[in-house]
This record gives C-alpha cells, sequence and structure tokens, in this order.
C-alpha cells in the first residue's frame, strides 16, 4: 500500500530540486494561510455576519409590529426608525408580491441574511436583493395589501475587515514566496553550474577555470570535482608525454631494422622479415592513435550529413548506400568523429560486399547506422570487441592487417561525445553498429 503511494507521489512531484525546494517552503506557507483564513471566517467574518444580520432582521421584525399596531402613530414611527436605526423605507401598494428570487449559494450574506429572515416571516413574505446597489441591500417584507420595501447600508450586515485581512493575509504571502523563489534560485545555480561543468568535461570539453560557490556542501563539492578533474587531466597529459617518447624511441630501431633488412640477401627471410617490422610498426601507430583519441581539440559545429558524404567519396565503392537527412548539424570535435566514422566504415568493408549507412535525428540525439551483408559478429562478443586488443577468430576471420583497436577507438571517441555505440544484427544478416550522439 505505502509502496504504491511512494510510487505516485513519485511522479506527481516534481524532478527538479528547485521546485522540491520551493515545494517545501511554499506549502506550509499556503496550508497556514488556508487554515488561518478558514478559522477567521468561521469564528470572526461569519459570526459577526450572522450578528449584524440578525440584529437587522430584528429591526425590520420590530418596525412591522409597530406598524401593524393601530395605537401608534405612523408618521412617528417612519421618523424614530428612519432617523435613529437608519432604515430606509417605503410602503408599495403591490397585491401580487411576486418577484422572481435568484439564489446565491455561494455568497455568505444571501445565506445568513435568508437564513434570519426565514426566522421571522414565511417563505412567500420576503424578498430580498445585494446585487441591484452597490452600498445598498434591497429587502422586501409582504404587508397587507402590498409590501414595505427597505434599502439598507451593505454595511449594516458586513465587516469590512474582511477585504483588510485578505491583502494583508494574501500581499505578505506573495512577497514570502516571491523571496523565496530568489533564495532557492541563488542555492541551485551552483548545483547546476557544477552539473554542467561535469558534464562538458565528461564529453571531453575543455573547461575554464571553475570557480566553486554557493553553501558549503556545494562548494566542497565543486572543490572536489576541480582536484579530480585537475588530475585527471595531469595523468592524460603523462600519458600523451610518455607515448610521445615511446613513438620516438621506437620508430628509430624501426629504421634502423628496414635498413638492416634491405641488405639481406636471402629473398625468404627478407620478406617475412619486413611483414614482421611493418606488423610492428602498424600496431605501434594504432596504438598511439587509440591513446591519443582524447587530444584535446575544440568544439566546433559542422554538417554531419555533408562529412559523411565526403568519407564515402573517398572510398569510390559503388558497394556503399547512403540513406542520410540534409542538414544535420553537429556540436563536437570534428576530426575525431571523422577517425571514427572512418574506422567503422573500414571495418565494415573489410569483412563484407555491401554496406549502408544511415543517418537521422529526433529531438534529443542523432542516430548512425552502419550495416553489413558480412559473417557478423556472435551476441556474446559485442562487448568484447570493444576492448583494446581483442580479436576473434569466430564470425570474422583474424588478419595481420589489424590489431583489434578499431572498435575501441570509435567507442572512446563516441562516448567522449556523451553518446554510445551498439551492435546488434543488420537487416543484412551482417554486424549492424548504432551509434548515438546527443544533440
Amino acid at each position: 500500500m505505502f509502496s504504491g503511494l511512494s510510487k505516485i507521489f513519485k511522479k506527481i512531484l516534481p524532478k527538479s530540486l528547485f521546485y522540491r525546494a520551493l515545494l517545501i517552503v511554499a506549502v506550509p506557507v499556503l496550508v497556514l494561510q488556508l487554515v488561518i483564513t478558514i478559522v477567521f471566517f468561521d469564528s470572526l467574518w461569519i459570526k459577526t455576519t450572522k450578528g449584524m444580520t440578525r440584529a437587522l432582521v430584528n429591526e425590520i421584525s420590530t418596525f412591522i409590529e409597530f406598524y401593524k399596531n393601530e395605537n401608534y402613530d405612523k408618521d412617528e414611527i417612519d421618523n424614530l426608525f428612519s432617523i435613529y436605526q437608519d432604515l430606509n423605507f417605503e410602503f408599495v401598494n403591490d397585491k401580487e408580491f411576486n418577484f422572481n428570487y435568484k439564489e446565491r449559494w455561494f455568497s455568505p450574506i444571501d445565506r445568513t441574511l435568508r437564513r434570519e429572515l426565514k426566522s421571522r416571516f414565511k417563505l412567500d413574505n420576503f424578498w430580498f436583493n445585494t446585487t441591484n446597489y452597490k452600498e445598498l441591500i434591497d429587502i422586501r417584507i409582504k404587508y397587507e395589501n402590498g409590501y414595505v420595501k427597505f434599502l439598507v447600508p451593505r454595511d449594516r450586515v458586513t465587516s469590512s475587515s474582511a477585504r483588510i485581512f485578505a491583502l494583508w493575509i494574501t500581499v505578505p504571502a506573495l512577497i514570502m514566496v516571491f523571496i523565496s523563489l530568489i533564495f532557492l534560485k541563488n542555492q541551485t545555480r551552483p548545483i547546476t553550474n557544477l552539473a554542467r561543468a561535469a558534464e562538458k568535461f565528461g564529453k571531453g570539453e575543455e573547461i575554464e577555470e571553475f570557480k566553486p560557490s554557493g553553501a558549503s556542501e556545494i562548494r566542497r563539492a565543486g572543490y572536489e570535482f576541480d582536484k579530480m578533474r585537475k588530475r585527471i587531466i595531469r595523468h592524460l597529459n603523462q600519458r600523451s608525454e610518455m607515448l610521445s617518447g615511446i613513438s620516438h624511441d621506437l620508430r628509430t630501431p624501426l629504421t634502423r631494422m628496414k635498413l638492416q633488412i634491405a641488405f639481406i640477401k636471402e629473398k625468404d627471410l627478407s620478406r617475412k622479415l619486413t611483414e614482421d617490422v611493418n606488423e610492428m610498426e602498424k600496431m605501434l601507430n594504432e596504438y598511439l592513435q587509440f591513446t591519443s583519441s582524447s587530444f584535446k581539440e575544440k568544439d566546433e559545429m559542422f554538417n554531419l550529413t555533408d562529412l559523411i558524404n565526403e568519407i564515402i567519396n573517398k572510398y569510390n565503392d559503388n558497394n556503399i548506400s547512403l540513406d542520410l537527412t540534409p542538414r544535420i548539424y553537429f556540436n563536437g570535435r570534428k576530426n575525431l568523429i571523422t577517425r571514427c566514422i572512418n574506422n567503422l566504415i573500414d571495418n565494415a568493408i573489410k569483412y563484407a560486399e555491401k554496406v549502408n549507412i544511415e543517418l537521422n535525428k529526433n529531438k534529443n540525439n542523432l542516430f548512425i547506422k552502419i550495416e553489413d551483408d558480412g559473417p557478423g559478429i556472435p551476441k556474446t562478443e559485442y562487448e568484447n570487441v570493444f576492448k583494446p586488443f581483442y580479436k576473434i577468430n569466430k564470425g570474422r576471420a583474424d588478419s595481420k592487417s589489424s590489431v583489434g583497436l578499431g572498435l575501441s577507438i570509435a567507442s572512446d571517441i563516441i562516448k567522449s561525445h556523451g553518446g554510445n555505440i551498439k551492435l546488434d544484427k543488420s537487416k543484412m544478416n551482417g554486424l549492424c553498429v548504432k551509434v548515438f550522439l546527443p544533440v
């Protein structure tokens, strides 16, 4: 039962911290106002209105009783009630006394006045209207061959303090909510800035000097994030420098080995050694390419559709078919995206005859799909092929021309842009590579 209610509340409640905090501040204020308003109207305003209305009806009832008594001078009664009771009245000859009464149940004044008049007079012997006049109430009481019309000031039956109370309880509440909005906005802004910086850093984008702000807990999280970011950058720089040194150190002996192989007279041995040296050199180049896939390149807005068309034109292969949505723009590192698409297409062409490339987009993501009719990859190997230097002997033949870094480089580039890459079986019974990139 409680778990079901918890799920319902989770669906109803806002997901943003700002609006959740606003609810924590605003709901108690609104509930308190509602309770105070109900107590005020019930204990003060309604009871006061009821007492004032009862006094007015008693005066009208007294006037009618005196008016019926022949022992009193009617002119003197008129003067007394007009001067001392502030009752403006007149006698109107109307035998039918037929008036259409509109019940306004939502009006406390109408309900109270109807209740008090009903307690003194029969239902068909009175009529009133509180809307004909702005400051007066029209009350008519049946009398002999006509009726007595009373025009009573509205303040005789209602208290003016209700409007003042409503003003005093509403305006401070609005001011408090407005101040809460400003305060909560200032408190949640540092969290938003920290999340935005973490998102940019996760995508490999360059971040300017991050300055933590806000409450002490948020500042501490910001400082720790900044320390972590600097440690990761330092580690990447050290790795790049180390690999640059390895590249320089290994290329020199490889060059000497090529020169020495050239002097070997035995052709078969020379050929085999040359193949081994070339394989070592290719492995070194692909390894350096893999480790430098996070190279600091500035983001730029470019037309992804045109980029894919340019890549395909270089292959000059009629077996590659395209289904591209025109004019899809993406903000990222163009050279890395080019390298990623090249690796995926090279991998498809190497093991298949026909390749189909699709590109489309929705509100949040863009999708690149590369399908081929090759032998494919077993489902159990979908995750393993993204590991560096991993090769499979099943499905796709092992080749000396590859060291198992193509998909690793592609995955590293896509994830550095905040996207994802997945493998599946294609409609052409080969491999389907699906790339998701955030817009």
